[in-house]
This record gives C-alpha cells, structure tokens and sequence, in this order.
C-alpha cells in the first residue's frame, strides 16, 4: 500500500514537471545583463526579441550593472531556479573568480549553464585620436615614460578588457593607469571624449566608433588580420607576439541552480532555434560575432577550459585579487 502511494505521488511529480515544461514560459521572462550599454545587451536585446516571438512571452532585459557583472549574477543565483529569471553574461563571469578573494556565488555550484549565445575572435587596441600615435611601437614608446600619464579604460575590474591592458603593460613595459567604468559604452564614450587615452575593446562595442574616425585602431590581437579592418596589423605584427588574444568574447546564458531539466532543454532549444534564425544570425555578424548555440553539457565544458585560461593570464597580468 506504501509502495502504490509512493509511485502515485511520483507520478504526480513527472506530470507537474510535465506540465510546466510544456507551458513554459507562462508568464513573462526576466533575463538580467550585468552591465549597461555594450555587446553584452546588445547580444541580449537581439536573442530576447526572438525568443519573444518564438515563445509567446516576452523576454524582458533587466540591466544590474556593477561590480564587473557580479551584482546581476548574483540576483540570478538567488532567483526561484523555475526559468523565469535568466542571467546573460560576457566572458568576465569567467574572470571573476580569479579576481576576487570571495565572490557571493560559485560560478560552478550556482549556476547552470544553458548556451553560449555567440563568440568573436581578438580585441582591437584603440587610442584617442589626439594622443600623439600611430603604430603600437610608438604607443610604447610613449607609455614608457614616466611623464606620460597615459590611462586606459574597461568594463570594470577584472573585465577581460582590463585584462588586456594589465597584460599589455607587463608584456611592454609600459606604465598606463587604468581606469574602470560600468560597461564597455561608458569606458569607450571616455576614450572618445578624451578623459581617457586608450582602451582594448570588444568588435561589437568597439568596431562601429573606428569606423566613424572617433577611435584611432593601432593592432588587433588575433592570429590573424580582422577581414572588416584589413589594413590594420595584427599585435604580433605590430611587434608584441606575446599579446596575441583570440576568441575572447563570448556571451553566454545561465539559470539558477536547480532550474528544471526539461525548462532547461526547451530553453536551450529554442534559443539555438533563435541564434540560427537566418536574420538573427545576420544582426549577430553585424556585430562580427558568430552565433554559437551550443549544449548546456558543451558550454559547461567552454566554461570550465575558460576559468582555467583566464586565472592563468590574471597571473600573467600581475592582477592581485581583491
């Protein structure tokens, strides 16, 4: 008699999470972006407008900038794990933990990852156009001397733009403060405008600026030449091997820890659905990003080779944990 009352009650539990499955979602979605303007909402608004349409729900962006994405994240690990509440992120959530003594979540622990979104390859080194350089060698030749004052700007502490510059200083010699902001928009507007002098930035958020004249691009650290930027060299050309950073951005999806299996297997469906979407895909590469949407079981292994690669080049960078 336990036995039958016992399998009643677990069928009961199949057909709920059945049930929820299949009316997912039910009400509108919440997807946090840790930062404010910049290729992390930007990938964001692009994916969420799709799945709004395939889904019959609206996905709605909630950006919680600060603290290099940490504060978004950690809404979202404290969220209800029911699918409504979705963290987008950049490669930073990445970076984090090698970066802080203590973070209010465990990147592996409290979180499960859904897919990555869409990836780019190497970053652009940019200066204002008034700063008196043309070629990264003399770029170090200025940042050398002490009297220079040369500031570069990121996305915040531990973003993988203030990686970047930390790396170039130690791989160059050169001795530029950095200055953190909250995002990538708000960091390149400061280069634009000249409060600071050069910043690494991302193609997305990057891209459009050097092509208007506002950014001067001095290198781009892929393996190879950037097709949209053929004329200018890759940092190995341009003398520093050492700097070369390829496929450095990614933006992935997460749910809290405990989300349902089959939530998580429609979510990871349709979003694959969207980011392959012919016209979704087109907005994507306009931003010189390609669309991935890979398995949660494939992300979960590209995150874990990623955590690995960024403590190595937060040693690399001399970056003290904070």
């Amino acid at each position: 008699m336990l036995f039958r009352s016992f399998l009643v009650a677990v069928s009961a539990l199949l057909a709920c999470g059945n049930s929820l499955a299949q009316n997912y979602p039910s009400r509108p979605v919440r997807i946090i972006v840790g930062f404010g303007s910049g290729a992390p909402d930007s990938v964001t608004r692009i994916v969420a407008q799709q799945l709004s349409s395939q889904m019959g729900q609206p996905f709605v962006v909630d950006n919680r900038p600060g603290a290099n994405g940490i504060i978004g994240a950690d809404l979202v690990a404290k969220s209800t794990p029911d699918g409504q509440t979705l963290l987008v992120t950049s490669a930073s959530f990445a970076v984090n933990p090698a970066l802080r003594k203590t973070l209010p979540f465990d990147v592996r622990k409290d979180f499960t990852p859904v897919t990555n979104l869409a990836s780019g390859g190497g970053y652009i080194l940019t200066v204002n156009p008034s700063v008196p350089v043309r070629s990264v060698k003399e770029l170090i030749q200025l940042g050398r001397r002490p009297e220079s004052r040369l500031s570069y700007g990121s996305a915040g502490v531990g973003n993988t733009l203030h990686l970047a510059g930390a790396l170039f200083n130690v791989r160059t010699g050169t001795n530029m403060v950095h200055v953190p902001y909250k995002g990538a928009g708000p960091a390149i507007a400061a280069v634009i405008s000249g409060e600071i002098q050069v910043m690494f930035v991302t193609t997305p958020s990057g891209l459009p600026h050097v092509l208007a004249g506002k950014l001067r691009p001095l290198a781009y650290t892929g393996a190879k030449r950037a097709k949209f930027l053929p004329n200018v060299p890759t940092i190995a050309e341009a003398g520093v091997p050492s700097m070369e950073l390829d496929n450095m951005s990614w933006y992935g999806m997460f749910a809290p820890i405990g989300t349902p299996g089959r939530i998580l297997s429609k979510l990871q469906s349709e979003v694959q659905g969207a980011v392959r979407n012919p016209q979704i895909a087109e907005h994507l590469r306009a931003l010189r990003l390609e669309p991935v949407g890979n398995t949660s079981l494939e992300f979960r292994t590209f995150l874990g080779g990623q955590l690995q690669r960024f403590a190595e080049m937060v040693k690399l960078a001399g970056v003290q944990p904070e």
